[in-house]
């Protein structure tokens, strides 16, 4: 997968790194750079893909990912139309040798070494470990500098002992990075993380990279490990998810606003995707 390679440290080289964000939608490419990073949505909600892994977030989600691990986080588009909604999420970088500046403890060391080692496909952590962080990242904000290094060790600290987690990314995920090409994939994905919803053609995707459909057909399967119409079926599959934790959607409405033509293909895709049938999928949220 081709992907942006970034400079977090734009006022020179730091352990550590902490951003605010305060908009009205989520500004980013699909990128990666040298330092971990933790994200934090405190309040937002839309699609994200973290390596090879695409997924929905929401309110109080919090991933850390490695470095060079690929990644982009984008608005749904109804949460970009509504005025009423703006974006609050806190977003910490650190280099991999922090905690070797700071100790030569080596069970500290070999914590969070482990810690960056699982991070290198994505972490995306449960209730429990997001509430005992989000009650460090809200004090961050009017913090000096000398208290957000030590928020930033418990919370390190915190994410390196935490079992509560799930793997975002596969196992056989690797970056293929090749800056040529970071445009192209760059506008492949804006364009379906837009558009899943609508019937989406080939010969249209290819244009956005000036290739034929066979080519790009190619060069789209090389980098993701997955075809368009995979690809296309996770995000949707990924949406359908989201709007079944609602019982005011009727599974017919999800599968039309999911993107899917009909019923039939609905039950067929999501099934192969979450080995389940919608119904069932809702049934186990409701045990």
């Amino acid at each position: 997968m081709k992907s942006e390679l970034i400079n977090v440290n734009h006022t020179g080289h730091k352990s550590v790194r902490i951003k605010h964000i305060n908009n009205n939608r989520l500004i980013s490419s699909f990128h990666f750079h040298d330092m971990c990073e933790l994200v934090w949505i405190e309040r937002s909600h839309g699609k994200r893909i973290v390596g090879d892994h695409i997924g929905n977030f929401e309110d109080d989600d919090l991933v850390l990912m490695g470095p060079n691990l690929p990644h982009i986080w984008q608005n749904d588009k109804s949460y970009e139309d509504n005025d009423d909604k703006a974006v609050k999420s806190t977003v910490i970088y650190f280099s991999i040798d922090f905690f070797s500046l700071l100790t030569d403890d080596q069970g500290v060391l070999t914590l969070v070494e482990d810690l960056v080692s699982r991070a290198a496909r994505g972490l995306a952590f449960e209730q429990d470990t997001c509430n005992r962080i989000r009650r460090i990242l809200q004090e961050v904000e009017n913090n000096d500098g000398f208290e957000n290094i030590i928020a930033v060790v418990e919370i390190i600290k915190i994410l390196a002992k935490a079992k509560d987690f799930k793997y975002l990314s596969s196992v056989s995920f690797k970056n293929q990075y090749d800056e040529k090409d970071n445009n192209r994939i760059n506008k492949v994905y804006q364009f379906l993380m837009k558009n899943f919803h609508n019937d989406i053609h080939l010969n249209e995707v290819a244009e956005l990279c000036n290739m034929t459909p066979n080519s790009f057909c190619r060069f789209f399967k090389i980098r993701t490990q997955k075809s368009l119409t995979q690809f296309i079926n996770e995000i949707r599959v990924g949406h359908a998810c989201k709007l079944l934790q609602s019982e005011d959607n009727a599974i017919a409405d999800v599968c039309y606003a999911s993107g899917f033509n009909n019923p039939t293909n609905f039950n067929k895709f999501f099934k192969a995707i979450k080995g389940m049938k919608p119904s069932e999928y809702r049934n186990r949220l409701k045990s």
